[in-house]
């Protein structure tokens, strides 16, 4: 028999499929490791439309990559990479502060699933575009974040059967219904779910529920919070998100001051602030170190201001996590031996955290979520996690918990304790409310980033999100 009979007969006996991942992306020797990991990571270019090239990293499996779920995972910002989720939250190493060496994670989402680490939109991280025009809005970045998908299975056909879920934290909130709303139509892709941490979700919600959060955790006394209820509210409502009071307006200042610019770590109350109490915005060398996301309160016209004469200046700017160390893992990414092993072409510019560029250049075309998830809703057969980290002021849990009830789903489960094992007994991790397809989870004591602050809390909701099981 000669070997094209052979290979027809191959299929017969139920040979595994040949692998065609690109093996020019695979990364062989990975700098920082005492030991190369047993499961394959492959990190590269997705190209889309407009001469965009959007860098991934990504990694399979631990067990069976084969039946494993493709799970895609994006940091917010906008403008921020998503290499952060790898190297500090979820991924299946982690930066040690030396910003030379990778710690192998016990907690990592690799566990049981393929992660697919995005860095998007173009100029964020390693990406970037031909005409290095990195103007861009929300209808853009999902349209480019479904082609990358498509892109991904094209190089990865053996993934393309696999369970895909498409998750994501903070300006993800926005990134990740947008994406769904497009992937849904695709009859190609096994999309099963999303699940979105610590979202973005809406912002009349998020600045409203964010004023209550800040007053009941002791931060804003009563002569303030007297001053906001006077000049915000009235017959019983409150409007923190777009008051045209001017008296309310001032107040809010200060409530935006002590949130974001007094030294909190906005990211997570009770943590340190890495650096100590920053400035607003501060030089280093000669660059302008500017630590504002843009996310709360955007209808005060002051922030506004502020935003346009920054990007009016013509100095050099980087923008920063706000109370955030990125020294380790930019540290780590622009060594030019980790560089190679990722295949990032010596033209790249170098990694930051978070681009000043594509945030303040960045279209917002979405004031809240409410249709995308009541159409994905509709469908009945997508399940949707909305978890968030109790402690976290930049997108608090309460204005998220306010949007998911907005919804009007039916309630399957009452608000009740979740618990995880800590090796003494079981431990409440925080709370969950169940609804036909849908969940909304705290995680009790973790920030902006959970699997960061509570990384075990973290796994276990995951894989029974996954498994679709109980949480």
């Amino acid at each position: 028999m000669g070997p094209a009979a052979l290979l027809l007969l191959l299929p017969l006996f139920g040979l595994p499929p040949t692998r065609a991942a690109p093996e020019n992306d695979e990364i062989l020797c990975l700098p920082g490791l005492m030991k190369q990991p047993a499961f394959r990571q492959y990190s590269g270019y997705l190209n889309v439309a407009g001469g965009k090239h959007l860098h991934y990293w990504f990694v399979e499996s631990q067990k069976d990559p084969q039946s494993s779920p493709v799970v895609l995972w994006l940091n917010g910002g906008p403008g921020c990479s998503s290499l952060d989720g790898l190297l500090t939250e979820h991924g299946p190493f982690l930066i040690q502060p030396d910003g030379n060496t990778l710690e192998y994670n016990p907690y990592s989402w690799n566990l049981n699933a393929n992660v697919l680490y995005l860095e998007s939109p173009a100029g964020v991280g390693f990406s970037y575009s031909d005409d290095k025009n990195y103007v861009t809005n929300d209808t853009e970045v999902a349209q480019n974040n479904y082609e990358a998908l498509q892109e991904f299975f094209r190089l990865f056909p053996e993934f393309s059967s696999n369970q895909l879920f498409l998750t994501g934290e903070s300006y993800a909130g926005i990134y990740i219904p947008t994406l769904a709303m497009l992937v849904m139509q695709d009859p190609s892709m096994n999309l099963q779910g999303l699940a979105v941490g610590n979202g973005l979700s809406c912002y009349e919600q998020n600045d409203n529920s964010l004023v209550y959060f800040a007053y009941y955790h002791g931060l804003l006394g009563n002569r303030l919070w007297s001053a906001l209820q006077t000049h915000c509210c009235a017959q019983g409502r409150c409007n923190f998100h777009d008051n045209q009071d001017p008296n309310c307006t001032m107040n809010l200042l200060e409530v935006s001051r002590i949130v974001s610019n007094s030294g909190l770590n906005i990211y997570n109350l009770y943590a340190p602030c890495a650096g100590g109490v920053p400035g607003h915005a501060r030089h280093e060398k000669d660059t302008l170190v500017i630590q504002d996301m843009g996310n709360l309160f955007t209808r005060l016209p002051i922030k506004r201001m502020l935003q346009q004469t920054l990007m009016r200046t013509g100095e050099r700017v980087r923008l920063d996590p706000p109370c955030t160390n990125t020294t380790a893992p930019s540290t780590y990414l622009n060594n030019p031996y980790v560089r190679k092993a990722l295949h990032i072409p010596e033209q790249v510019p170098r990694w930051d955290m978070c681009n000043f560029v594509v945030n303040s250049n960045y279209l917002r075309l979405y004031s809240t979520m409410n249709a995308q998830y009541l159409k994905l809703l509709s469908a009945q057969k997508y399940r949707i996690l909305v978890y968030n980290g109790d402690v976290d002021m930049a997108c608090n849990f309460m204005g998220d918990e306010w949007f998911v009830d907005s919804l009007n789903q039916k309630v399957e489960v009452q608000r009740r304790p979740w618990l995880v094992s800590d090796g003494s007994g079981e431990q409440i991790a925080g709370f969950v409310k169940e609804f036909a397809n849908m969940a909304f989870l705290t995680i009790k004591g973790a920030g902006h980033m959970v699997p960061t602050d509570k990384p075990q809390a973290a796994l276990t909701m995951f894989t029974r999100f996954l498994r679709k099981e109980p949480y």
